[in-house]
């Protein structure tokens, strides 16, 4: 069926993000405030199909693929052809458009519907507002908020002494905060994210002092290195801290040309693989954009081939989490979706539910975000 439609247009329209809430610091970095702006590309065919998805990309990489045969940029069984690759998302939106099935069984329906899903939202809140902080109940106020929509699974940032506190206030706060949340949620699952702002030792004095909170996650406590890593793995296992370790997100170094795990260089990639191989790392979450989606299709037999689950870091979107579900949902190894409350004008997410802490994907065509007749025009 795709071979009888071919690309007419690619239309730009900006939609805008909108958090349930001010969204304050972490460790190293300003306010989130409540949202930004987000391009999406909404493709149409002769046939008057359409699909539509965020890509960032310059006009001149997409406009030559007006008029080709949709079967000659999108394949479903392996995902879109590398000239293509800038409209990506949209493509497997309008490929499930057409067929008539969502895009995790284009994928294989190879996981769960079901996929876990954690709020990515919960940032320093107990320092906002800088004029009057609200301490600690801020926090569990957001956690409060998130939990009423669904979410079981809370991700706390950490690191308050590398900028905000001095250090060892900041450590003491860090601690007082996970202790808080789980006195007040204690069937939920925690994870921390230090924002590599830690040090090892510093670290482990955290873990000390929360070793009866039972981690779930932890995420880039300090800069990835086999000697630290280890020394923490060998400390969690003194204290029988079970939290899976969450690494890969940040890079210092851009591939051009993209690699097979996309804007990531093989040198970081390898990196973390030769950690996962010595048991000191446990979930990749590289970014969900900078790999791409069809990238992240098929590098996902190489993650599970070294036994290493996934997680693609989606912040700060609240679209990019539905990607990631239908992801899971199709190829399975995720762990977990990086969940981002809000909304955004013209996409409606009324399909996708938070239930008991699982996002459950819908057995719709594409995507199933509907965008507004207005945008479509």
């Amino acid at each position: 069926m795709l071979e009888n439609h071919r690309l007419e247009s690619i239309k730009v329209h900006r939609v805008q993000d909108r958090f349930p809430r001010w969204v304050g610091r972490n460790a190293k970095g300003k306010p989130q405030a409540y949202g930004s702006s987000i391009q999406l590309r909404i493709l149409t065919t002769d046939q008057g199909a359409t699909g539509w998805a965020t890509s960032n990309v310059p006009d001149e990489q997409v406009q030559s693929l007006i008029g080709e045969k949709i079967s000659d940029l999108i394949d479903p069984e392996i995902g879109t052809f590398e000239h293509a690759y800038g409209i990506d998302l949209a493509l497997h939106d309008l490929a499930g458009q057409i067929l008539g099935v969502p895009v995790h069984q284009l994928l294989g329906g190879q996981g769960s519907t079901h996929v876990p899903i954690y709020t990515g939202a919960i940032y320093f809140d107990d320092l906002e507002p800088e004029e009057a902080p609200r301490g600690i109940p801020g926090v569990i106020e957001s956690c409060q908020q998130d939990y009423d929509a669904g979410y079981r699974a809370f991700k706390l940032k950490i690191g308050r002494g590398f900028k905000w506190m001095a250090p060892a206030a900041g450590l003491q706060r860090d601690i007082d905060v996970v202790r808080a949340v789980r006195e007040a949620f204690p069937d939920c699952k925690i994870l921390v994210d230090a924002n590599d702002s830690y040090t090892c030792d510093r670290f482990i004095d955290f873990l000390n002092g929360t070793s009866d909170c039972n981690l779930y996650w932890i995420e880039e406590p300090f800069a990835e290195n086999e000697m630290d890593l280890k020394t923490l793995k060998d400390h969690m296992a003194k204290i029988n801290c079970t939290a899976l370790i969450a690494e890969g997100e940040g890079r210092t170094e851009h591939a051009e040309p993209p690699t097979r795990y996309g804007g990531y260089t093989m040198r970081h990639i390898d990196r973390l693989y030769a950690l996962a191989e010595k048991g000191l790392v446990d979930v990749f979450i590289i970014d969900l954009g900078i790999v791409g989606f069809t990238r992240w299709r098929q590098i996902m037999p190489e993650l599970i081939a070294a036994n290493v689950q996934a997680s693609p870091h989606t912040w700060c979107w609240p679209v990019r989490p539905r990607y990631v579900a239908q992801l899971g949902a199709g190829v399975g190894n995720v762990v977990c979706i990086e969940g981002i409350p809000g909304e955004t004008s013209d996409l409606d997410y009324s399909n996708y539910k938070i239930v008991e802490g699982n996002m459950v994907v819908p057995e719709l065509p594409g995507f199933a975000i509907p965008l507004a007749e207005k945008a479509i025009g």
